[in-house]
């Protein structure tokens, strides 16, 4: 695949323009009017949108994906069924899943990767995928055209961040605090110290995610950030029964705090 992919394009134009780039997470299967969700965050100002394929054991996420996570299973969701639904979809924002790496697995690197590329999507994001184990799956990935987005921990070494930086596509996760996903109260200092460090070895598009709940969090980490990945926030407002216009209506309040800096 080419060095710069579709995702991160997106990002970098938004990033060059002077913006800053907001990255939705929704839960896919989640509700019969998901692919609707999806059209509302693209129209609110996504530069991009992550979509969650739900896993009976999503280690990294909190209390609120996982309940989404279980209602869409429960209603009968499988990746297939969520990548056929996208295939179908037209949206007109670049996409990335994030699931775990034994979705993958299971299928076949090689399968799975065509299967995300047929269905329109540009990225990949497996949390539990860690770098020194990623071979085969990058290799997959790359010759169908997705990008593998890799996530930076707080607690990485510097020796370790400009090698995840490396391999990454898309954009680099830094993950803005220790723990499971879910809304906090206030930002964590380690969210602004994750995106100053990866901000000085790389020129990708540093995006921190995991603790940014509300557009006062997305503006102050993205003082130093290039932007933010907000999952909980809308997932909660997903299963608050809002619909996609409210989801939407969030996403825009995201969007309009981010250009106000």
């Amino acid at each position: 695949m080419s060095e710069i992919g579709k995702f991160e394009a997106s990002l970098r134009a938004r990033r060059e323009s002077g913006g800053k780039i907001l990255v939705p997470y929704i839960t896919g299967g989640l509700g019969d009017d998901w692919i609707e969700t999806l059209h509302a965050v693209a129209d609110a100002g996504a530069d991009g949108i992550e979509i969650g394929i739900p896993f009976s054991d999503p280690v990294m996420d909190g209390p609120t994906i996982q309940e989404a996570n279980d209602k869409a299973l429960a209603s009968g969701a499988t990746p297939q069924s969520i990548l056929s639904a996208i295939r179908e979809s037209d949206i007109e924002v670049p996409l990335a899943v994030m699931t775990y790496y034994n979705i993958a697995f299971r299928a076949g690197d090689k399968r799975f990767a065509t299967d995300l590329a047929e269905a329109g999507i540009s990225g990949c994001i497996l949390p539990d995928l860690p770098l020194e184990e990623t071979g085969s799956w990058t290799e997959a990935a790359d010759e169908a055209g997705v990008e593998t987005i890799l996530l930076a921990a707080p607690t990485a070494p510097d020796e370790r961040l400009p090698l995840i930086c490396e391999r990454s596509r898309g954009f680099v996760y830094g993950i803005g605090l220790l723990g499971i996903t879910g809304v906090r109260d206030s930002l964590a200092a380690s969210a602004m110290d994750i995106a100053g460090r990866l901000k000085k070895v790389t020129d990708k598009p540093v995006l921190i995610g995991v603790g940014v709940g509300t557009p006062a969090q997305a503006v102050e980490v993205s003082t130093v950030s290039d932007g933010v990945v907000v999952g909980s926030a809308i997932v909660n407002r997903m299963l608050s029964g809002a619909g996609p216009d409210g989801v939407g209506e969030l996403v825009s309040e995201f969007r309009a705090a981010l250009d106000a800096g």
